[in-house]
């Protein structure tokens, strides 16, 4: 292996003869590589409230990570900025065709990102015209377009910084790029075996490189709940990551995306010794590995990781994101446009009855004439705010543009429907129209104990009009029974119904629970 350190050790023995090398005893013998990363950022510009934490008052924000950053570049060593995908999402994003994140990070400084399910969002062309502009890579190694050898995407690229020489590898997991905001977003693309294609990468930048690093994108989609890292039923395991790095051979660090699986210390692969690392998401966290190396076999003989919180409070926002900012939410002026108040700040959640979607649920039944209504936890990606609602705050909560249908379903499929999401997998399927008994120590398939629809138990037989997504029926989130319904008529999108609704009713109030009733812990 040709390397940066290699020859500056030749080069001091050769010096040293004639006079006294410049090094000092620890320069020569250790060289420190600071690595700093974000993933599934998500477009959240701004901090949120962090009542899941005793000593925050505010987490997160792109201006005050930026000061961060800033921060770490001036006090460490060799520092280099990664992010493993997943950056759009949200009003500005989609009005901007997600232009105001690559100009964030434009300006943040990163030296590469991987592709992740979102950046599909707006089409594969999108991502195609801003990966060619960005001064970074947006690496995809295993993306080809269709039936073709023609990569979408730059497999790898080499960093360099001080002669330290870094291979940085991208590449998304089959599922997760099958999770785009419509099912077709990237149909006119293949995605192949990322550990064939990772091990291709590497047989490439082995022995030009000092370290390599991997962005992954793969595994469990990630629990979409504000304070998700609180709450441990929602804790995601990094399995497919490990599995990944002992599949190849030469993986130095894993930085994963997708499950946002908060990693609070790097987990080391036992089979590899790959550090593998991910941060929460949301940009509330900053993931950091400092490593320390032998200058001349490139080891890693020592390691600190750790993921440091974005107190905002503490954190003054960066002077240049917090303006280009601003810029961008002039430019929309009706982003701000005060819709409506609502009573009580209405949460996300994954596992349990969420006040939010109770809310969707309720209004795209109500302007839909629809019995029931069906959205999956996922699908909503910000709390509600209590007081004045802007229509950026709704459609930063509901960023998919993707039409309410309805569709004609009997009980026996929604009963099929409510156990998938009894599995837990991608979240509870969240309800309005109807009450369900469940019990998660029953095997899957069989926990759902009772659906009542105004009083009356639901019977396999009976019909249903039912209002949800077009995402859900296309049969996203591998919901395939709503791809055996009847599509009856179409609606706007569910941020278009509930600004209408704001709008109509002035002032909305929590809506009802007991919707999902747990039985689980009862006996």
């Amino acid at each position: 292996m040709k390397s940066f350190f290699r020859a500056f050790g030749t080069t001091c023995l050769i010096i040293i003869l004639f006079t006294a090398c410049t090094g000092t005893q620890a320069e020569k013998d250790e060289l420190v590589v600071t690595l700093i990363f974000t993933n599934d950022m998500e477009s959240a510009y701004e901090p949120v409230p962090a009542w899941w934490r005793d000593d925050l008052d505010h987490i997160g924000g792109i201006a005050e990570l930026t000061t961060l950053i800033k921060t770490i570049r001036k006090t460490e060593p060799n520092v280099f900025l990664f992010d493993a995908g997943d950056i759009f999402t949200g009003a500005l994003s989609r009005l901007t065709g997600g232009a105001l994140m690559f100009e964030f990070m434009i300006s943040m400084g990163y030296d590469a990102m991987g592709i992740g399910n979102h950046e599909f969002d707006y089409g594969e062309a999108s991502l195609a015209w801003h990966k060619n502009r960005v001064p970074f890579p947006v690496l995809g190694a295993n993306l080809f377009y269709k039936d073709t050898d023609h990569p979408f995407a730059q497999p790898h690229a080499i960093i360099e910084r001080n002669g330290v020489r870094i291979g940085v590898i991208g590449t998304i997991g089959i599922d997760a790029a099958r999770t785009a905001q419509d099912v077709d977003q990237t149909d006119e693309l293949d995605v192949l075996d990322p550990a064939k294609a990772i091990q291709r990468s590497i047989d490439v930048l082995r022995d030009d490189v000092d370290l390599i690093v991997l962005l992954t994108h793969q595994g469990h989609t990630a629990p979409m709940q504000t304070d998700a890292e609180a709450d441990p039923r929602l804790a995601r395991d990094i399995e497919k990551d490990i599995a990944l790095a002992d599949m190849v051979n030469g993986v130095d660090v894993l930085f994963g995306g997708h499950a946002d699986a908060g990693t609070w210390e790097p987990v080391v692969s036992p089979k590899t010794g790959t550090l593998i690392m991910q941060t929460f998401g949301q940009a509330t966290y900053l993931g950091y590995l400092q490593l320390t190396l032998d200058p001349t076999t490139n080891e890693i003989k020592a390691y600190n990781g750790k993921l440091i919180p974005v107190d905002s409070n503490a954190l003054a926002a960066d002077p240049v994101i917090e303006s280009k900012y601003q810029k961008y939410r002039s430019a929309f002026p009706e982003l701000t446009q005060i819709v409506g108040q609502n009573e009580s700040r209405l949460n996300r959640k994954y596992f349990d009855e969420s006040s939010l979607a109770n809310l969707i649920t309720d209004i795209t039944v109500e302007m839909t004439k629809a019995q029931i209504g069906l959205i999956n936890s996922g699908g909503i990606r910000k709390d509600l705010p209590q007081g004045a609602v802007e229509i950026v705050d709704i459609l930063d909560a509901l960023p998919f543009i993707d039409p309410i249908v309805v569709v004609q379903m009997t009980g026996a499929q929604l009963k099929a429907i409510m156990e998938q999401g009894f599995t837990l997998l991608r979240g509870l399927m969240q309800v309005s129209g109807i009450e369900v008994t469940y019990d998660l120590s029953k095997p899957e398939g069989k926990r759902v104990l009772s659906i009542m629809h105004e009083g009356t138990e639901v019977k396999a037989d009976d019909v249903f009009e039912v209002a949800t997504g077009n995402f859900l029926a296309n049969g996203g989130d591998h919901y395939s029974t709503f791809t055996e319904t009847v599509r009856l008529r179409e609606y706007p999108s569910p941020s278009d119904l509930t600004i209408d609704y704001f709008k109509k009713h002035g002032t909305v109030s929590k809506p009802s629970t007991g919707r999902l009733i747990d039985v689980t812990h009862d006996h």
